[in-house]
Formats: structure tokens, C-alpha cells, sequence
């Protein structure tokens, strides 16, 4: 999600080492893989799609408009994934003794927080962070407000040592929150881990990824992730493997040819790069002064400018714009393969058909992924989020800061729609208690 964001957005078959990006005893890399579950709901109404599609909308609009580390090995750390292609999360381990928490995981915004013990019914069923089980916690008595499209969290600012993908960074800074929007009580996740860059952090923290890759405690500094898709599968549970984030290297597994890289737009914020052209069903789409986009894994589909979105849906024989909660979405015939392709100065990348489609509001009509931003001046033009991401491997570079696009391999397609048992968390070389307050409680594993 882009700065902050909703937990509605946010929304293995136990896969062997090397598919899931773990080094093997013999690869000299300082890196981790988590493989990513995805969570998904139950079957859904029209009003509820529209109220989500709603919410989505207003997220955008509000969401964009001194520590030391602990160096490691090499590892790897399970993470997971929410609502049929909705949204992804993963799991992080914090406090001493370490304590597990399940966090989406968000290139759109750049701050860390976890719901605390404090925070009473309003906080809903998750698992929720006691700071006096910890021994290294420490309050900075710092208040702290973020502002979302549906509501907001609020809280104070601590510090913490804080653990992801077997890497440790002592004196995190990150925000226990005691009050909360009820948009943001969906069990298991707890928070959020924002993986973007450190001036968009309302706490005024390093993000724990930033840390890592500017202290030299990655092999190479950037992370890659690789996303699932269950949005064209009629049976899915309600938890599914996600996929994987790899965190310190890039894994040559889950993706076939080179990695094509663009730089950020000026400088670092969100991971926003120049977008050159967009075509749906073959005709080009006119972009012209509109292609700014920032790459976004906490958005579940893709945000553009009014003209352009028209454009797009003007391909599409039979769609309507949407009204009332789905004004700014459009409706098309379920029976239509919509092909996209996005190029940002080199390959085009293909967008799947069944990524097109955000929700089926009908027997035979569905709900593009592809939404008006309302997001207004001074934003970015574009928001691609997981419909587009699902299709590629995804690298994002610390320096020089950039965004990486690489075509995902037989290892990562053959993981699409499989029906497995979710992974268990890792936490590196400590063991970490897990909460049994979650509904799916998982074991801690070692490397």
C-alpha cells in the first residue's frame, strides 16, 4: 500500500529449499528467503466487494498525496499471504524473548508498527505486543498518528530489537499502537512492516530493510519477492502459500533471462519509476505526462488517472463505469480475456487475464482491477500493485536505487492454485515463541 494503508488491502505445498530461494550449505550468500502465505476469504456479496473497492480507492487517496545491527549468515524465514490475491503478508519476530507477529508487507509506505497490549477490544482478535515481556524494549514517549483512507492508528514510538528473514536489528524504531480504525482489525495480522524509503516514515524511523542494506548486512543490497495467484481458483482455502520475499540477494529459481532495472524517479521515497507505455488488447493507450508509477505490494490493484482508465475500459466491448460504492471502477463482461502489457523502457511485461479481474459481481459481469486514483496533484500518476506484481519477480535495489522486473520461471508459475498447508515461520538462529492467539498458530523452525 502506498504510505500507509488498510489491512483490506492487505489483504506451500511445502516447497523444497532451493524453489523457495533458501541458500544451500554451499551458497555463499548472506541472504534469506520467506516464502509468502496468502489468506482468503470466504465467498463475498456485492456490497461487500463495493465496500472494498471502496475502501481501496480512499486508501490511495490518503496514502500517497541511530540503531545497530546484528550481522548473519546465511538462512531463510517463512513468511505468508491474504485473500485471494487481496494482499500479502509475512511474519517478523520482536522483543527478547522473540515473539512472532504476522505484518503485511508494504513497498508503498515506510513504517513499521504492531498493535499493542494496551489497545483492548478495539484491537480486535490478533495477537497484540506486550512491551513488559520484553527485556529489550524501550519507550521513546514519542506520539505518533498516521492517517489512512478508512481511519486511522495511533500510538507512541519505541524501540525494539526486531527480527525478519533471520536478520536482527537491535534499536528498531517502530510504533505500538493503542487505538485503531475497525478497518484494521483482521486476524492474524498485527501491523505492518513498511518496505519503503525513510522519508515517508510518519515515526520518523529507519525502516528495518534500509538498515540492513545500508550497514552491509546483505550479500547484495535489495530484496526480491514473488507473489501467487488464487484469484481463478474455486476451492481456495482460506490460507494459501503466497510465494517469497528474499531478502539480501535475488533468486535465480523463481525467475528465467536478465533483470531489467529502471531508477527512481528523483529522490528515494516511494520504489516510483517512469512508466513508458501501457497497451491493452493490442491498441496503445496514450499515457503522455501521466506515467509516474509507483510499484506498490500493499495495493491489491492498479490505480490511474481518469483518462487513462477510461482509454483502457474503451477497449473492453460491453464495460460500464461503475456507481455509488464502485464509482471510479468499471464492470466488463466475465467472458472477455483482457491482455495488458506494461513497458517501462524496455520489455513489455504481460499482465494475466485472470489478474484483470478484481471480483466477479455477477453471473456474468466482473469489476476491473484497473481503478480511477483520486489520489489528486502532487501524487503519482499510476499505483500498480499485486495484479500486475503476481506476473513478474520483483527486485527492489538500495543503490543504486531502483526497481527490477524479471520473467518469473516454470519453479515460480508451477506454484500458482497449489493446495498446501502454509508454511511455519523461521526466526533464524534464536527460537521464537509463536501467539496462540491467532487462528493459525504456527511452530517456530530452525535453519
Amino acid at each position: 500500500m502506498f504510505a500507509s494503508a488498510s489491512l483490506t488491502t492487505l489483504l506451500l505445498l511445502v516447497l523444497s529449499r532451493d524453489a523457495l530461494g533458501a541458500p544451500t550449505a554451499s551458497t555463499a550468500v548472506v541472504g534469506r528467503s520467506m516464502p509468502i502465505r496468502r489468506l482468503n476469504p470466504s465467498l463475498q456479496n456485492l456490497t461487500q466487494v463495493a465496500q472494498k473497492a471502496k475502501d481501496q480507492r480512499d486508501i490511495l487517496a490518503a496514502k500517497y498525496g541511530g540503531q545497530s545491527l546484528q550481522q548473519r549468515g546465511t538462512g531463510y524465514n517463512l513468511i505468508v499471504n491474504q485473500g485471494i490475491d487481496t494482499g500479502y503478508y509475512g511474519t517478523i519476530a520482536i522483543g527478547t524473548p522473540p515473539v512472532s507477529y504476522d505484518v503485511i508487507l508494504d513497498t508503498g509506505s515506510s513504517d513499521l508498527w504492531l498493535t499493542g497490549s494496551t489497545c483492548g477490544a478495539g484491537c480486535g482478535t490478533s495477537p497484540t505486543y506486550d512491551p513488559a515481556k520484553s527485556s529489550t524494549f524501550q519507550n521513546l514517549s514519542t506520539p505518533f498518528e498516521i492517517q489512512y483512507g478508512s481511519g486511522a492508528v495511533a500510538g507512541y514510538i519505541a524501540e525494539e530489537t526486531v527480527q525478519m528473514a533471520g536478520f536482527s536489528v537491535a534499536k528498531q524504531g517502530f510504533g505500538v499502537v493503542n487505538a485503531l480504525s475497525s478497518a484494521f482489525n483482521t486476524n492474524p495480522v498485527s501491523g505492518i512492516m513498511g518496505l519503503a524509503w525513510s522519508p515517508l516514515s510518519s515515526t520518523r524511523q529507519t525502516p528495518f530493510w534500509q538498515t540492513l542494506a545500508s550497514g552491509g548486512s546483505w550479500d547484495s543490497a535489495l530484496f526480491g519477492v514473488q507473489l501467487t495467484r488464487y484469484g481463478n481458483v474455486s476451492n481456495a482455502a482460506q490460507n494459501e502459500p503466497g510465494g517469497v520475499i528474499d531478502m539480501g540477494y535475488t533468486n535465480s529459481s523463481l525467475y528465467t533471462g536478465s533483470i531489467e532495472y529502471h531508477n527512481l524517479v528523483g529522490t528515494p521515497q516511494y520504489w516510483e519509476i517512469n512508466m513508458n507505455t501501457l497497451t491493452v488488447q493490442g491498441k496503445s493507450i496514450d499515457i503522455a505526462g501521466i506515467s509516474s508509477a509507483i510499484i506498490d505490494t500493499g495495493t491489491t490493484n492498479i490505480a490511474g488517472p481518469a483518462s487513462a482508465i477510461a482509454s483502457i475500459y474503451a477497449q473492453i466491448p460491453g464495460s460500464q463505469a461503475g456507481t455509488g460504492q464502485l464509482e471510479g471502477y468499471y464492470t466488463y463482461p466475465c467472458s472477455t480475456a483482457v491482455n495488458v502489457q506494461f513497458n517501462f523502457g524496455g520489455n513489455n511485461w504481460s499482465m494475466s487475464p485472470a489478474d484483470f479481474t478484481h471480483s466477479q459481481v455477477s453471473t456474468t459481469e466482473c469489476l476491473g482491477a484497473f481503478f480511477i486514483s483520486s489520489i489528486g496533484q502532487g501524487g503519482p500518476s499510476w499505483v500498480i500493485g499485486d495484479a500486475f506484481l503476481k506476473n513478474v519477480y520483483s527486485v527492489f535495489k538500495y543503490n543504486p536505487a531502483s526497481v527490477g522486473f524479471a520473467a518469473l520461471s516454470e519453479t515460480a508459475i508451477a506454484q500458482n492454485g497449489v493446495k498446501a498447508a502454509v508454511p511455519s515461520p523461521t526466526i533464524g538462529a534464536v527460537t521464537a515463541a509463536t501467539n496462540t492467539a491467532a487462528i493459525l498458530t504456527r511452530s517456530t523452525q530452525l535453519p
